[in-house]
């Protein structure tokens, strides 16, 4: 008998579903069971479920029904099966697989196909009640296995539906049992990428709370029709589910179908379907109280759909005989003072006990509008003053005391600025979760290059991010760069047409232009004129427009995909993408003719609307604010960009090139402004910064959360200062409405890289400091090499210098700004004998051809060429050579890096320091052969043993901020 599909799914998903509550059984045993009365008994055959699951593509049916169940059972923590097994762990695994009695087949099988799910995202959290996973384990996980199997039929990995249940679980078992009889409230934080998936993450969680008992659920969006449009489609294609949106009716009563959202959609079979309407299968239907075209509005006469029926009238709405009986409500609002007004409004009509109603508050893009962004010097006395959405988001938790509220962002400065102790704002007093950066995206770091080149390897666009997908946009007005550009996207339109053809199953609906210079829309009607005017000139149907398409596919395409393409296939030639050009032309101008598509306010001059749900988007997207902020452009590829914002946060929001790009990664390419040698703004740089302050955000967050006693956190949110960065002068982290700040005395940074760049730029002070250094040149008095990873060696002048030298050299530089090094070293003059004895001095030289030149006082010597930021900081990028860091990690006794001497070098309580002295140069410049002292920079580089660490785990200290320094930022970041 072959292997039928649904006999086996059949089979195996009675098999597991007959385990319940008491864990994993024999598996095998029961699959034969459930064979023997199906007639089927060959199916039953454990070499006939190897074969199955080892060819499955991810979303194959029983590939997911066994991933959520593995999934499941991974990380149960009270059931009396689990043993001693801690859950997520290498051993519960062996546990499951034991109970299951799997054969080593099977066993490898899954390994390789269902593999444990790693979870490297970090959360701050206050002690909470374990109640989700008793809760979960007297009832069906309804919505959330229809999302799941919705996800894996989707994502190319089921590793990442795996990594996305483990932390849903984690934000929603930090909220509030739902049965709990004393009202508790839970205000929490999910920092993620831009672009990255957050809407996946919350949908998940509210999948999750529904399943658990939470019966309102409000998701705050931006401020634009166009993103709440957005999120409601997605809650309800694959979450609400055909059957809720339907409500009864008869598909074959074609009157009534009129009426049914998105009736006629091209991809309404891919709506998630139930089965019957959850409550015919014992689970909670859910009400819509906004729709697809409208916002939440008064509901008067209709206010009985907001409220809740209890079955049992003498118990509380929230006791299980009732909880579990009654529908959910969703309501997908923007962030609108009319439209919350109404819904607070209509909330205190309502009948039911407000206080008895478990209701999420989903916040999405919370640093946008939430936060209370008044001036707090302007306060009356005793007295706050809230901005009108800060109010009344605070006004809908007071009115909800079982409320839950969770903020989604993926630029999480301004939150936490919030003052935690401020009873009923917004501050995540019960957890902040960093979502690690998930497989297959591409961020800020992936258009940047974040570590200094070695001095010997030649850039290209294999081992250069920026040479890869960045292009320089220098001219002032559409010139030749918009040329280029407009001839890329169309291009690269062609190659995903060849890979269509050429990949099986490969399909890329939307293929997308953004162009982002101004917010103003009389820009837009100008420059989607001008953009026209290019197109019409451009003879992509003629021999001019080819010769430049070849030319292009040449001198930029052809190179990055042999280095970038992944999987994906690479034309060798221009000649096997030409047939394809004039469809991708035909496709981009569209029906109307027109490859412009206007996005913002301005209704005349966009002529038709931006939907990449109801049909197919290959266009040229000309917008601003509607399109800077959490709307997703799909399938973008070519960007242009140009628009200049002084804050961190809104600037990482317009990059809307971050996100997925499966199957086209290498014909990415963001054209942006350098603003030349002399413009005071450099947006790639800024970029650049922000993408470092951010990194360095989540490092701190991971130091915090990863500081126990006994197995409990020592560190709440409240007890978590603000852990933002600059690194530029003109670039700050958030507005300055949005700033609580404080003021950084201490930081520690034992047995990790301290790299501080902000040194003077006065040849003066530069020269003090180059003599101040010399005592750590004369210790490095010996000659030795040093075995590189890649099997090169380094050569160094080494030494010895005892630590109390060392930080009187220290105390004698100059620094820019002038507190840039001072928590660090406060951290290094407080460290006492026990902690740090002496340090290691490496001198790297140069191997072959690199710069050396003689400084007087000091010889001939190995420079460095390395450039400051633009802007009133002064900064430089990062100083270490990568090759070089793991012999300072060896001697200071971190890493695991092996070498001969080094090893000799390292001894307990030594730390090791790098010079480098740096010559303010591009990569190509050449250097003099005799330079003075104040022309070199002598830059330093620690790495201290993990013994300088505090005896408590602190790793920074905060006092309140400076009053006399108003215009100050927050920290000045050492890389």
């Amino acid at each position: 008998m072959s292997v039928g599909t649904d006999s086996l799914f059949q089979i195996y998903a009675a098999a597991l579903g007959g385990m319940g509550p008491a864990g994993p059984s024999d598996l095998l045993r029961r699959a034969k069971f459930e064979a023997e009365g199906l007639d089927a008994a060959d199916l039953a055959d454990p070499s006939v479920l190897t074969a199955r699951l080892s060819g499955a593509q991810a979303g194959e049916k029983l590939l997911t029904r066994f991933r959520l169940t593995l999934s499941g059972w991974d990380a149960e923590s009270m059931a009396v099966w689990i043993g001693e097994t801690a859950p997520n762990t290498e051993t519960r695994r062996a546990r499951i697989y034991e109970l299951l009695k799997l054969d080593d087949d099977l066993i490898a099988c899954f390994d390789s196909t269902i593999p444990l799910a790693r979870n490297d995202s970090v959360v701050i959290s206050e002690e909470f009640e374990p109640w989700y996973p008793r809760v979960m384990s007297e009832r069906e996980p309804f919505y959330w296995k229809h999302y799941a199997e919705y996800l894996a039929s989707e994502w190319d990995s089921e590793s990442s539906v795996a990594a996305l249940d483990l932390n849903t679980t984690r934000i929603v078992e930090r909220l509030s049992d739902p049965e709990r009889k004393d009202a508790y409230q839970a205000k929490g934080l999910v920092v993620g990428y831009v672009q990255s998936g957050k809407t996946a993450n919350f949908t998940g969680v509210v999948a999750k709370a529904i399943d658990a008992g939470y019966r309102l659920v409000i998701i705050l969006t931006g401020q634009t029709d166009l993103l709440r449009g957005q999120t409601q489609r997605r809650i309800d294609k694959e979450l609400i589910g055909h059957e809720n949106l339907m409500r009864g009716i008869d598909e074959d009563d074609l009157d009534a179908v009129q009426s049914v959202d998105y009736h006629g959609a091209p991809d309404r079979d891919e709506f998630v379907r139930h089965g019957a309407l959850p409550s015919a299968l014992g689970f909670s239907d859910v009400y819509r109280l906004t729709t697809k075209a409208g916002d939440y509005k008064s509901l008067a006469q209709g206010i009985s759909s907001l409220d809740f029926e209890r079955l049992d009238p003498d118990k509380p709405l929230n006791d299980p005989v009732n909880l579990h009986r009654i529908p959910t409500r969703i309501a997908i609002v923007k962030k609108n003072k009319s439209v919350l007004t109404k819904l607070v409004k209509d909330l205190k009509r309502i009948t039911a006990k407000l206080e008895d109603i478990p209701a999420l508050i989903i916040d999405d893009e919370s640093d946008q509008a939430s936060l209370n962004t008044t001036n707090p010097k302007k306060w009356e006395k005793d007295r706050k003053t809230r901005t009108a959405i800060n109010g009344l988001i605070s006004e809908l938790l007071g009115k909800l005391p079982r409320g839950q509220y969770i903020g989604y962002t993926a630029t999480p400065f301004a939150n936490v600025f919030v003052d935690p102790s401020d009873a009923v704002d917004l501050f995540p007093k019960s957890f902040i979760l960093s979502l690690d950066r998930p497989p297959g995206y591409m961020g800020a770091a992936q258009f940047h290059d974040l570590d200094v080149p070695p001095e010997d390897e030649v850039r290209t666009p294999a081992n250069s991010n920026r040479l890869a997908y960045v292009r320089e946009i220098e001219d002032e007005g559409v010139g030749d760069e918009m040329q280029q550009a407009l001839d890329l996207f169309v291009l690269t339109g062609a190659i995903k047409l060849y890979r269509e053809k050429a990949e099986k199953g490969r399909r890329f609906k939307h293929h997308t232009m953004l162009i982002h210079e101004s917010v103003k829309q009389a820009d837009h009607r100008e420059l989607a004129d001008d953009v026209r005017e290019m197109w019409e000139g451009s003879g992509y149907w003629g021999a001019s427009g080819r010769v430049r398409l070849e030319d292009l596919f040449h001198s930029d395409v052809a190179e990055v995909m042999e280095a970038r393409h992944g999987e994906a296939e690479v034309p060798v030639e221009f000649d096997a993408i030409k047939p394809y050009v004039g469809t991708a032309v035909t496709k981009i101008e569209g029906s109307q003719n027109d490859p412009v598509l206007i996005v913002n306010g301005d209704k005349e001059a966009a002529k038709e609307e931006v939907d990449f749900d109801s049909r197919p988007v290959w266009r040229i997207l000309v917008g601003g604010a509607k399109l800077s902020r959490g709307f997703t452009v799909e399938g973008l590829t070519v960007s242009y960009y140009r628009r200049v914002t002084k804050q961190a946060d809104t600037l990482m929001q317009m990059g809307r090139w971050f996100g997925f790009r499966s199957g086209y990664k290498d014909l990415v390419r963001l054209y942006i402004d350098r603003g030349g040698p002399e413009a005071k703004f450099d947006l790639y740089e800024a970029f650049e910064a922000a993408c470092l302050s951010e990194e360095l955000f989540r490092d701190e967050i991971r130091k915090y959360a990863e500081v126990e006693k006994d197995g409990i956190p020592v560190f709440t949110p409240k007890d978590v200062p603000p852990l933002v960065s600059q690194h530029l002068g003109w670039l700050k982290p958030a507005a300055t409405s949005k700033m609580y700040n404080a003021q950084l005395v201490e930081r520690r940074s034992p047995g990790e890289r301290l790299e501080p760049t902000g040194y003077p730029d006065d040849p003066a002070e530069i020269a003090q400091n180059t003599e101040s250094i010399a005592p750590l040149f004369a210790a490095a008095s010996n000659d030795g090499a040093f075995q590189l990873e890649s099997g090169s060696q380094l050569p160094a002048r080494h030494g010895l210098i005892d630590h109390s030298t060392l930080v009187e050299v220290l105390k004698r530089l100059s620094w820019r700004p002038e507190d840039h090094f001072t928590p660090d070293l406060v951290w290094l003059e407080g460290l006492k004998d026990d902690q740090i004895k002496d340090w290691a001095v490496l001198w790297p030289q140069h191997v072959g051809a690199g710069p050396k030149s003689t400084i007087e006082g000091f010889g001939t010597l190995s420079v460095f060429r390395r450039r400051r930021r633009k802007g009133r900081g002064g900064l430089f990028g990062a100083i270490s050579d990568p090759k070089h860091r793991p012999v300072a990690d060896q001697i200071a006794g971190v890493g695991d890096h092996d070498d001969a001497l080094a090893r000799e070098l390292s001894k307990e309580h030594r730390g090791a320091v790098l010079i480098y002295p740096m010559v303010e140069a591009e990569s190509n410049d050449e250097i003099d052969d005799e330079l003075g002292v104040e022309d070199v920079i002598m830059a330093l580089v620690f790495v201290a043993p993990l013994s300088t660490g505090s005896p408590d785990g602190t790793l920074v200290r905060f006092v309140a901020r400076d009053e006399t320094r108003p215009d100050d930022v927050i920290i000045d970041s050492p890389s």
